[in-house]
């Protein structure tokens, strides 16, 4: 009954954040996956080898760093990381020695006449042979099902009397399609190829979503992740973000939020140029996770009043300052971003060497 009572004070907290109201203070959420090996002494292929292993681990981790509001994600399976990027990853215990950690490999596994077999295939079956064929085709089978386990990540959590916000990852096509192709090369399709890449993003999006969110719901999740990192306005001109980028991300959002949903917004790198347009999505019903590079004060000045803003302890901090650095910067972003429409977290991911007290510190900044 304890843990119940915990639980539900938490989420109000961050539904009311969301909403853009006064909580009876700031939520802090923590988001990590390396960390919790890291601050347990588990091998970090020990750690990913076996899904309960890895639940356990996470929320051992989250009572040493204690009285976080909610966790982002609930467990870290490694080639979820596949999806996400249309990318092999290199796994340790598997790729790499036992304590390294994971690693996306950037690879040309997608080539421009891809463009056309998508077009001519449909998505759902261009994907489904894509990662069986060219990602998966070497990974080990013990990780994948049958033979990995499930476990009821939602429902080990609540039993600590904690939150888990996100119930799946989405991507938006041109994060694919950038994973799938590579970096350069994926950059020169947009210079020659744009309206086959436009055509093929358009066929792309309709699938993207509606599995995850139907998932979410079905097990009760709150919130579902959309991600952006190479789609960031930092590494686009205007015309190139406003024709490839904003209008599938809006789109995305948009059917989240009218499945029900709180679309977490987990930006990487820096989307300063463009917030405004963050003012044509939903009112109150996203939160806007950045990671340190987007200016987190110019969000709040130009969306303080439409969206609810998480950040954004940057990962440097949190390895290579004290604990006074880390709480003193907690409290900036306390007293200036907040008590509405603000929840404390780390920038992206707590990193995997990240120090205890350090983290201890940015949660102690709205604990007390």
């Amino acid at each position: 009954m304890k843990n119940h009572t915990r639980y539900q004070q938490r989420i109000d907290r961050i539904l009311k954040a969301v909403a853009l109201e006064k909580p009876d203070r700031i939520p802090v959420v923590l988001e990590y996956s390396g960390f919790a090996a890291y601050v347990t002494n588990t091998p970090i292929a020990e750690f990913l080898r076996s899904p309960v292993k890895n639940l356990e681990t996470m929320i051992q981790a989250y009572h040493f760093v204690g009285d976080g509001d909610a966790i982002n994600y609930g467990s870290f399976w490694p080639y979820g990381l596949c999806y996400d990027f249309m990318a092999k990853v290199r796994v340790p215990g598997v790729d790499l020695p036992e304590n390294e950690v994971w690693q996306v490999v950037e690879t040309e596994l997608m080539k421009p006449a891809d463009y056309d077999q998508i077009l001519k295939k449909g998505w759902p079956a261009f994907c489904e042979e894509f990662m069986k064929n060219r990602v998966f085709d070497d990974a080990p089978e013990e990780f994948f099902p049958p033979h990995r386990k499930t476990v009821n990540t939602l429902e080990k959590w609540q039993a600590q009397g904690v939150p888990v916000l996100s119930g799946g990852d989405i991507t938006t096509p041109i994060e694919v399609l950038c994973g799938a192709r590579s970096l350069m090369a994926f950059a020169m399709d947009l210079i020659q190829i744009p309206d086959r890449v436009g055509a093929t993003m358009d066929e792309i999006v309709p699938h993207l979503a509606y599995k995850a969110i139907g998932r979410a719901k079905k097990l009760g999740y709150p919130a579902i992740w959309i991600g952006g990192w190479r789609s960031a306005p930092s590494l686009l001109s205007p015309a190139m973000w406003n024709r490839f980028v904003w209008p599938y991300f809006r789109q995305l959002v948009i059917e989240v939020v009218d499945g029900g949903l709180i679309a977490v917004l987990h930006l990487d790198s820096d989307w300063t140029r463009e917030l405004e347009r963050f003012r044509e999505l939903p009112r109150a019903k996203c939160i806007l996770a950045l990671d340190g590079e987007t200016d987190i004060f110019k969000a709040k000045e130009i969306l303080g009043d439409h969206l609810c803003i998480m950040g954004d302890v940057p990962a440097s901090m949190l390895y290579m300052k004290t604990p006074d650095n880390v709480y003193e910067y907690s409290r900036k972003l306390v007293r200036e971003l907040g008590p509405e429409g603000f929840i404390l977290q780390s920038g992206c991911d707590i990193p995997t060497n990240a120090k205890l007290e350090n983290v201890k510190a940015m949660v102690a900044a709205v604990t007390g």
